[in-house]
């Protein structure tokens, strides 16, 4: 009598890769400048907190050379040192010009656009709220552009306990890379509050939030599980694999192939995967041979954007 074929021997897995997905024009641009860094003066370069959050990419530039560090006075006098793509407050600035540090500035340029952006509405006398979450480094950065005058909330609650000075003469800025859908319920619930509050000329948000943001929605209804590629502390990641458990859909995020478990894909026909907006493309193949292993007889991309931005970088480092 033949045997019976399992369930995985009668099931068809099919992978979509998200798109876009991975790597945006900021984060080639921080890790471009630490390589010619390294390159053009030789290791060891300095950098403050890792240049973009991800496990693998700041592995692999330790191993070149870089030197990653929290506080400035872990950096020797007159070393080579280089901001992360988050940016930082003024306050870090002054204490790399103090110490004779030689700064290449890392930061994503749509970062210190929000940076322009607050010392703006400080020059007119506005007070700023800050959406963002507390602690990350693109937060701290941010609201260290001036000195006092800024509140940081993170949720609808925050907005209705928020106590400022002067209730007509308010502005906000936003994170680069929070959900969208969820900065829009706190700007609205800003709006309602605080009728007169000014937003910025343009979206704080980043193209490559929104767009990575949009593409796992699209991803996420026509897939019976996610697959997020990219490291815990990296909040453009963690976005996308909220808005796929918001849509109902069971969703796994992995820093490496190594995290994959082959349970998760038990009775699952359609895996989508995508990646965070620092993790890099090999990360994203890795699993995808490792679900051909596990009996994935077809993978496509969807259909989407294809980002054409391009970041120059520091004068300094070209040629």
């Amino acid at each position: 009598m033949s045997k019976e074929p399992s369930f995985r021997e009668l099931q068809i897995m099919m992978v979509t890769l998200a798109q876009p997905r991975g790597f945006c024009a900021g984060v080639d641009r921080a890790i471009a400048i630490v390589e010619r860094a390294l390159a053009q003066h030789g290791a060891p370069i300095y950098v403050r907190h890792e240049v973009v959050h991800n496990r693998f990419v700041v592995d692999d530039l330790r191993g070149k050379g870089a030197v990653f560090v929290d506080q400035l006075d872990e950096v020797p006098p007159g070393a080579t040192v280089i901001f992360s793509a988050h940016g930082v407050s003024q306050a870090v600035r002054s204490d790399a010009q103090a110490r004779g540090l030689h700064v290449y500035d890392a930061t994503c340029p749509l970062v210190t656009k929000v940076h322009t952006e607050v010392s703006r509405m400080r020059d007119q006398g506005r007070e700023i709220v800050m959406i963002g979450h507390r602690g990350h480094p693109e937060v701290e950065g941010t609201m260290g552009q001036c000195a006092g005058g800024i509140y940081l909330v993170e949720t609808v609650k925050d907005v209705e306990r928020l106590r400022v000075r002067n209730a007509t003469h308010l502005a906000y800025v936003t994170q680069t890379t929070l959900s969208v859908d969820d900065a829009a319920n706190i700007v609205a619930a800003l709006k309602a509050r605080f009728p007169g509050i000014l937003g910025p000329k343009r979206d704080d948000i980043c193209y490559a939030t929104q767009n990575r943001q949009d593409a796992v929605k699209a991803l996420a209804s026509c897939s019976d599980v996610v697959i997020v590629v990219g490291s815990q502390n990296s909040s453009n990641t963690n976005r996308l694999r909220e808005l796929t458990e918001k849509l109902g859909v069971t969703t796994y995020m992995i820093d490496s192939v190594a995290e994959l478990d082959p349970a998760w894909l038990e009775g699952k026909a359609r895996i989508g995967l995508t990646a965070g907006a620092s993790a890099p493309e090999v990360l994203v193949q890795a699993v995808v041979s490792r679900l051909r292993e596990l009996g994935a007889r077809e993978v496509r991309e969807m259909d989407g954007l294809v980002e054409s931005v391009v970041f120059p970088l520091p004068k300094a480092l070209v040629g």
